[in-house]
């Protein structure tokens, strides 16, 4: 079947990855709720941060970052909320900004898609607000390139449940799922997920996803490499 759209993973497939997460934010709230053990509260939040993607993922049950902040909250017994709101929601996002960076041939692959007439998606699992990779996509030329954006954080399942891929071959209008490709970094959420609902996958070749029993359609090391994989399967 011939090839309508490409959907994307975010972090590890369009923007490279940042093996950081929320430890920036977690030491600010720490700092700002008992200076005198920082250390010792930053570490157990960051442990809270951990215990809660576990779960998540285990049940592909999203979750946003009021439902981590609270469940870290209800942990210590402190009110991690007002101190994330207060001290560091900000400067989290001000913090992770120079880190992201998406892959130099990213938004070239994006104009060459769309001129092969693909419509391009974005899903990614994420508790962060919408407006943060906002933020990052209309920085770096991304946003105007991509048909729709789908996050975690305002669906009831993550990756890999199938109704998130679902929503988001609905969002660029393709019916059948074996009419589009996803591209991701993760075998598990991505390839296995994606695979299940249908698509052919193409992994982003890496060294920081766990390993996962699938195969998927392709492999590629850089982002460049899509245009022409499509037109092999057009």
């Amino acid at each position: 079947m011939a090839v309508e759209a490409v959907i994307f993973d975010w972090g590890g497939t369009l923007s490279e990855f940042v093996p950081l997460e929320m430890v920036d934010v977690w030491t600010l709230a720490a700092r700002h709720l008992a200076p005198e053990r920082e250390a010792e509260v930053a570490e157990r939040l960051c442990a809270v941060e951990a215990r809660f993607w576990e779960r998540t993922a285990g049940a592909c049950r999203s979750g946003t970052l009021a439902d981590l902040v609270g469940e870290a909250s209800a942990e210590l017994g402190l009110d991690v909320a007002e101190a994330v709101l207060e001290e560091a929601a900000v400067r989290h996002l001000d913090a992770w900004t120079p880190h992201i960076r998406h892959h130099h041939d990213a938004a070239p692959t994006l104009a060459a898609l769309r001129e092969r007439g693909m419509r391009l998606g974005l899903l990614s699992n994420t508790h962060w607000p919408p407006a943060f990779h906002e933020r990052f996509l209309e920085r770096d030329g991304l946003a105007g390139l991509l048909d729709a954006r789908l996050y975690t954080s305002e669906t009831p399942h993550l990756k890999p449940h199938p109704s998130v891929f679902r929503a988001a071959l609905d969002a660029v209008g393709v019916a059948d799922p074996a009419a589009a490709v996803f591209v991701g970094d993760r075998p598990y959420d991505d390839m296995w997920g994606a695979q299940r609902a249908g698509m052919r996958t193409v992994l982003m070749a890496n060294d920081h996803a766990p390993a996962w029993d699938v195969t998927p359609d392709a492999v590629v090391s850089n982002l460049s490499e899509l245009p022409p994989l499509v037109d092999r399967w057009r």
